[in-house]
């Protein structure tokens, strides 16, 4: 189950420069619906506001948002709130759960089975942070919204 707050008659309230939606996710069938919210986010984004948006950024948002709303709802108690806010670059994809535990981020093994998401989520993502809460933890990754032309998939630029 998933309920949406940030929505008037269907559509996400906008401001002049930033976009959000917020959703609040339950049991393992909302994983999927956090994905197609993911999906009508990125399109809204496109349609109805004219922002450039790639077809890998929308995916990876997808992916983004599965991997973070699993890891979720698979290692803490209770509900987890899932926020996607856009600035017009990037889409930033945040989770709060309930859990005390932070995430173990394992060095990439191409023998392990298993246990590459936040890995692949760092791979794709401009930035990544985990953030302890009073409640829980909070974990933000962004994805920029366009095509980079030198190629990189994250957006970041070479050092």
């Amino acid at each position: 189950m998933m309920k949406l707050a940030g929505q008037t008659e269907g559509r996400q309230q906008w401001t002049d420069t930033s976009a959000a939606v917020t959703a609040v996710v339950e049991g393992t069938a909302g994983i999927g619906d956090a994905r197609d919210a993911a999906c009508g986010f990125m399109e809204s984004l496109r349609v109805d506001h004219g922002i450039e948006v790639s077809s890998r950024a929308v995916g990876m948002v997808q992916l983004v948002v599965s991997e973070l709303v699993t890891n979720a709802r698979k290692h803490a108690p209770g509900p987890c709130v899932m926020t996607l806010e856009a600035d017009g670059e990037a889409v930033t994809v945040t989770v709060w759960d309930s859990g005390t535990a932070l995430p173990r981020i394992l060095p990439p093994n191409p023998a392990r089975v298993g246990q590459h998401g936040l890995e692949i989520v760092m791979a794709v993502s401009r930035s990544f942070e985990i953030h302890r809460e009073p409640v829980g933890k909070r974990i933000r990754a962004s994805v920029v919204l366009a095509d980079d032309p030198g190629g990189d998939a994250a957006g970041r630029q070479p050092m």
